[in-house]
């Protein structure tokens, strides 16, 4: 099957919208999303999604959004289950998900401001979506032989060597050490504070020793030489004085992965989970792993349960392998019950399903 115009994964740049009233539509309903606090990233899918739909819907001559019926948004579902990439691959079906959530947040939207008599999306079934574990893991002797491959002779060795330390032991996203402020780093107190994470929520979480000395020795040593002219307050710079951009850093990780002589696909993701995972292993409650993610649920019967800062700092540093003294977790890990492994899977699951991080 050939690649359709304006379909998913389509990589030229597709055309403007029509001017006809579900683009005018669109463009009240993604101001309307930001105006509720939603993040540039959900804002940025949601227009896109939706640009698809419409730009299929003017194809078919279909330009009101009291044209759309249900039948209509099913044949649209139907429409991407049988597309092709140019590989010949079918959209996964979280792709496919990830394409029709948006339409169910814009008709319900239209309806609500009185666009449309009644939400044509309200009995849309999504695809159902099953998590699955990763397919590799970073074992902790991989973790420390891609540490370990950096160069910190140099100045960008010790700052990579730092981001690095900084991703495993807090097993925060790509794009959340990316925003890191320098103001939001207390390595004497062993943590630091992402702000606005996954679903605007702001988070603390642990930062052990080691991370913590290389962090100091890098603010110390390099941040200031790569400083030039003003200071935009992030922690972690290029060398010409500028925040790190996602390609640039999931680029630099995946080459120490490589120089490491490890073979997987991804790259500042895989620290994340390799965190959790190492973090699990060696006894961890799921409920301290959770709040340390920033997953306000892991499943519809899973309650999210807050976590003072000081008991996940004492959780943090007696379960996660790269401290100071010791570099590798203990070799007789007790049996975790059936129930709390099942916990431990379902965590994980959700770890591995995440879509936000491209490498």
């Amino acid at each position: 099957m050939s690649r359709r115009k304006n379909s998913p994964g389509t990589p030229t740049r597709a055309p403007a919208l029509p001017d006809n009233a579900l683009s005018h539509c669109l463009s009240e309903f993604i101001d309307w999303c930001g105006a509720q606090g939603l993040s540039a990233r959900t804002l940025h899918q949601r227009q896109r999604a939706t640009r698809r739909f419409i730009l299929w819907c003017v194809e078919r001559g279909l330009s009101k959004p009291a044209e759309i019926t249900l039948p209509i948004l099913e044949r649209y579902q139907r429409h991407l289950y049988h597309y092709r990439k140019s590989d010949g691959a079918p959209l996964a079906f979280s792709s496919q998900y990830t394409e029709l959530a948006p339409l169910k947040a814009y008709f319900k939207w239209l309806t609500r401001s009185r666009y449309t008599l009644y939400n044509a999306a309200a009995e849309l079934e999504l695809p159902k979506v099953i998590p699955k574990l990763a397919r590799y893991v970073l074992s902790v002797a991989d973790v420390e032989a891609i540490l370990n491959a950096v160069d910190v002779r140099t100045l960008l060795g010790v700052r990579d060597r730092a981001v690095m330390e900084v991703l495993y032991s807090s097993a925060i996203r790509r794009m959340e050490l990316i925003t890191l402020a320098i103001f939001d780093v207390d390595t004497r107190g062993g943590s630091l504070l992402v702000r606005a994470g996954k679903g605007a929520k702001d988070r603390r979480v642990p930062l052990g020793e080691r991370a913590c000395a290389w962090l100091d020795r890098y603010v110390a040593e390099v941040r200031p030489e790569l400083v030039t002219g003003r200071d935009p307050g992030n922690v972690f710079l290029t060398m010409h004085g500028d925040p790190l951009d996602s390609y640039t850093l999931g680029e630099t990780v995946k080459r120490y992965i490589a120089k490491a002589g490890i073979q997987v696909q991804g790259a500042c993701h895989l620290f994340r989970h390799a965190c959790a995972t190492h973090m699990l292993e060696n006894g961890a409650d799921t409920r301290f792993i959770q709040a340390m993610l920033g997953h306000s649920n892991l499943s519809s019967t899973q309650v999210y349960t807050h976590v003072a800062l000081n008991k996940l700092k004492e959780i943090h540093t007696a379960t996660h392998p790269a401290k100071a003294a010791r570099t590798r977790p203990s070799a007789t890990a007790p049996t975790a019950p059936i129930a709390i492994r099942a916990e431990a899977d379902a965590l994980l699951a959700a770890l591995a399903a995440e879509t936000d991080e491209g490498g």
